[in-house]
């Protein structure tokens, strides 16, 4: 599939770069919106990531990038938080609208460190203090070691499962004058994934998760006092969001069936003494979330899942114009019984 993948993203007249990882893993990137569009493991076959069915062909792929739509390709991107400033032309908040100087564009890229470094600059408008901000966005990406290498006890898993993974390094600056305030904004990762999973998000405590749009199924949704657990098994869209304060600092999520499962894993900071700027309309002045699950089922957009964290806002000490974020995916595939063990691992579960 990966070679499939990138033909069509090819006959799509887009370019693509990829990337060995270790155990002959692959990490397929794509500049146009500096996303991250595959992980694959070592036969090269499945994709731990969700992308869009229209990329399965070269006529539907090119018909997805000339739409005036969102081209969402899917996998892993970045956007800017708070989504009331960056996604909204006005404070009206009437139109939604992906900027395409962030995520619609073409990203310069380069070979830094044993990865690759994509980078672009651009000016974003913020709906409610009408406001142009120039920022520069550069995003690394690397290996990830095998977090499980030195389990000893584990060598019996370890041989009936593929594991591919990566570290995804984010800074975000602020191009304004010197001495200048800098913008209240921060780096947000999104991971695609496809449904029908479960959600798995360690806890420090039991915490409230904040609605954001839609509404979960009650059944769907399992809140322990150290874990969240969010059964993707409904259709429509919806949001939730976790403060940071209770964030462990890792998700992951499962999917599959027969023999033949996947756990996906983020693994992130949470820094509560950090600003975390993403709010809702219906309470603007609720902060402090580090962590969101979205579900979307969407004619326009496809049908998946969201693994998504936020950064801290610029502003922070001794670089207030500059933030920089550090993350790694994990992904397994194999037998359930395996990926459980995993899971119990690395998540608590």
């Amino acid at each position: 599939m990966l070679k499939t993948l990138v033909q069509t993203i090819t006959d799509a007249g887009k370019a693509s770069e990829v990337l060995a990882l270790s155990d002959d893993s692959r990490l397929l990137l794509l500049p146009y919106g500096a996303r991250v569009l595959g992980l694959f493991a070592g036969d090269g076959r499945e994709n731990f990531l969700w992308t869009n069915p229209l990329l399965e062909t070269g006529p539907t792929a090119r018909s997805l990038f000339a739409g005036s739509g969102w081209h969402n390709t899917g996998g892993d991107r970045t956007w800017i938080a708070p989504e009331l400033d960056t996604f909204f032309r006005d404070a009206t908040f009437t139109e939604y609208w992906q900027p395409r100087q962030l995520d619609m564009s073409e990203y310069a890229v380069e070979r830094a460190g044993g990865g690759y470094r994509l980078s672009r600059e651009m000016t974003l408008h913020l709906a409610r203090s009408n406001r142009d901000v120039n920022l520069r966005l550069t995003k690394w990406f690397g290996p990830a070691a095998n977090p499980l290498r030195h389990e000893r006890d584990l060598a019996a898993v370890a041989r009936s499962i593929r594991y591919a993974g990566y570290t995804q390094r984010t800074t975000l600056q602020s191009l304004a004058p010197e001495g200048a305030e800098p913008p209240a904004v921060g780096i947000w990762n999104l991971l695609q994934l496809p449904p029908g999973g479960e959600m798995i998000v360690p806890l420090y405590c039991r915490g409230t998760p904040q609605k954001c749009f839609g509404d979960v199924p009650a059944e769907s949704l399992i809140l322990e006092d150290r874990l969240l657990r969010v059964k993707i098994d409904f259709g429509g869209s919806h949001k939730i969001a976790m403060k940071a304060a209770v964030l462990c600092g890792r998700a992951g999520y499962v999917y599959g069936g027969g023999d033949r499962w996947s756990l996906v894993i983020r693994n992130f900071f949470a820094n509560p003494s950090g600003t975390y700027v993403d709010v809702q309309r219906h309470d603007p002045e609720d902060f402090g979330y580090g962590f969101q699950m979205c579900r979307v089922d969407e004619v326009n957009f496809g049908s998946f899942c969201e693994l998504e964290y936020h950064a801290p806002a610029l502003s922070a000490l001794p670089d207030p114009v500059r933030s920089e974020d550090v993350s790694q995916v994990w992904a397994f595939r194999g037998p359930r019984e395996a990926i459980d063990v995993v899971a119990h691992i690395l998540l608590g579960a």
